[in-house]
């Protein structure tokens, strides 16, 4: 009798697992399909629906690019991940920690990678998600000398064509390694992105960096490094800093957008990119290049900017200024009024702090002029030109 009730156990075993066959087969004919509406050459690229959309032609040079992410942390764990999804052509990964169980608060990292190295724990990761990405790693700290000089060597020679990586991205948590980085690409002339999340995990920020034509990291510093307060101080032990899965997960995305804009050449890349959890704010802004910057190669790299002929198109040639009236008996002028509300300050995204002040524009009130401050009515105003 035993005997008899296992053999019709194992009867419906099987009929469950035929039926999971069937249902498999069935899902896969319909993925057949829907694949077969767009021809991909690329079978793990995940961009094929910016081409159906008409947002991008060339969705597959995405697999002709090099991008390398400096820090695989909470922000650059999560970026590699979404640049390895889009099927990046070549990824280089440099870090030099290892994964802690503090990381299982963010994305990403998993309990039993803990111990062993960052870039070793996304390679094996990454290759499982898309195995046609190209991942090389680098498990050492970009800021000693000879490891500097390494990293130097690498971005500029281990992209697919041969030279330069097509873009770098910073994901670093200190500022040591952000000015590494800044004076390699500064020297290399090598365009990046430089990101980073706030200690209160509550804000953050991208910027593109282009040498020579928009600021360096050394020409307008985070405001807490022109405030000179020593970054050793902000951490404190046992407290795992920037920890919020939601923020990083938001800077990631942001910083791969614009990664995925730069580099398939669609939208606008955003020049200054900022993130406010508490009020839901994105501030944005281009910072303009020091002039007097300490970094000698970014005043090389201005020097070979502003040298280069700027295109201008027949709708932008500007003509000689010429006055409308030769004549103009009354002194009437116009003067532009479009001053914004309270001080005439330029406004700086919370965190960041210019390296020189832009002069102060005053009007000019010529005695006799009526002003606000002159408590002149509007009415007074038009008898005395209708008396004129």
């Amino acid at each position: 009798m035993g005997t008899l009730v296992e053999l019709q156990a194992k009867i419906a075993e099987l009929e469950e697992k035929l039926k999971a066959a069937q249902q498999f087969v069935v899902k896969r004919e319909k993925i057949d399909v829907m694949s077969s509406e767009v021809v991909d050459t690329n079978p793990y690229s995940r961009l094929m629906a910016l081409k159906r959309m008409g947002i991008v032609d060339n969705y597959e040079s995405i697999r002709n690019f090099t991008v390398a992410v400096v820090g695989v942390g909470g922000v650059g764990s999560v970026t590699a991940e979404m640049l390895t999804r889009c099927g990046i052509g070549r990824l280089l990964l440099f870090d030099y920690d290892k994964v802690e169980l503090a990381n299982m608060n963010r994305l990403f990292f998993q309990p039993h990678q803990a111990g062993i190295s960052k870039v070793e724990a996304a390679a094996q990761t990454l290759r499982n998600i898309n195995p046609d990405v190209d991942i090389q790693t680098y498990n050492y700290n970009i800021t000693t000398v000879d490891n500097f000089q390494h990293f130097m060597d690498t971005i500029s020679t281990q992209s697919l064509t041969g030279g330069n990586v097509d873009l770098l991205l910073s994901c670093v948590d200190n500022f040591e390694a952000r000015y590494a980085i800044n004076t390699a690409c500064n020297e290399l002339n090598q365009i990046w992105i430089e990101s980073g999340v706030s200690e209160n995990a509550v804000s953050g920020h991208i910027q593109l960096i282009i040498p020579g034509e928009t600021a360096c990291f050394a020409c307008a510093p985070p405001l807490v490094v022109a405030s000179h307060i020593d970054e050793k101080t902000l951490k404190k032990d046992g407290v795992c800093a920037a920890s919020l899965p939601t923020t990083m997960g938001i800077i990631a995305g942001l910083l791969v957008q614009n990664t995925l804009k730069y580099l398939l050449k669609f939208g606008s890349t955003a020049n200054y990119l900022g993130y406010s959890a508490l009020i839901d704010f994105f501030p944005t802004m281009k910072l303009k290049p020091n002039p007097s910057c300490d970094d000698s190669y970014c005043k090389i790299r201005q020097t070979e900017f502003s040298s280069k002929p700027k295109l201008i198109t027949d709708d932008q040639k500007v003509e000689e200024e010429k006055p409308l009236h030769e004549d103009n008996n009354w002194g009437i002028s116009l003067v532009d009024e479009s001053l914004p509300e309270g001080d005439c300050k330029e406004e700086i995204a919370t965190g960041i702090s210019l390296a020189y002040a832009l002069p102060r524009q005053d009007v000019d009130v010529s005695p006799g002029s009526a002003s606000a401050a002159d408590g002149i009515n509007l009415d007074d105003l038009m008898a005395q030109m209708k008396s004129i």
